[in-house]
């Protein structure tokens, strides 16, 4: 029989996309105000793996992730996309989003993403968020699902996860040492 256990905390991450830097820059603040400090940004990178977002917010969106320094609980996730829709709504103008904030976690084997649209390999979460789980770590590195977004599965995409991963680790090792768990 199983003892249940209290999960390790993760590492919270972002995908922002918006319509320009300046807007993109703005949620980052206001992020940073609800989360804390980030200890990852990564550069400017153009949106450019689909255009589903276009016809909501315009072509040749701007993106960047994040990570934050302080972990959280996993069972968080559901209230950090709730905070996430929010903050979407607060940045939209005239109906349409002019930023796209996407809230996901690493751990130890995977990262997932928080998202409000159910399918079959999503798990329901609490509060109309499911888990999507689009990357698991395998072999040294992190590995593609098929139903994985595809620019989640390029390959430099999937070596910035793994640095943050690193980092997650040392801060799970210095957690535990500290008793912080308890």
């Amino acid at each position: 029989m199983s003892e249940p256990r209290k999960p390790d905390p993760v590492k919270l991450i972002y995908s922002l996309l918006a319509v320009d830097r300046e807007m993109l820059s703005d949620a980052l603040r206001a992020l940073s105000g609800l989360y804390g400090r980030a200890d990852y940004l990564s550069e400017y990178l153009a949106f450019d793996a689909t255009d589903y977002y276009t016809r909501e917010m315009g072509p040749s969106l701007v993106r960047r992730f994040v990570s934050y320094e302080e972990l959280i609980e996993p069972d968080a996730l559901p209230s950090v996309k709730k905070a996430t829709d929010e903050l979407e709504g607060r940045f939209s103008e005239s109906g349409r989003r002019r930023v796209n904030i996407d809230p996901g976690c690493i751990s130890r084997g995977h990262l997932v993403l928080a998202t409000g649209k159910s399918c079959t390999h999503r798990p329901y979460l609490r509060d109309g968020v499911y888990a999507d789980l689009t990357l698991v770590f395998r072999n040294e590195s992190f590995r593609p699902l098929e139903w994985t977004y595809p620019d989640y599965a390029d390959e430099k995409i999937r070596e910035m996860f793994a640095l943050i991963r690193k980092k997650y680790l040392l801060q799970l090792r210095y957690h535990q040492a500290s008793g912080e768990e308890e």
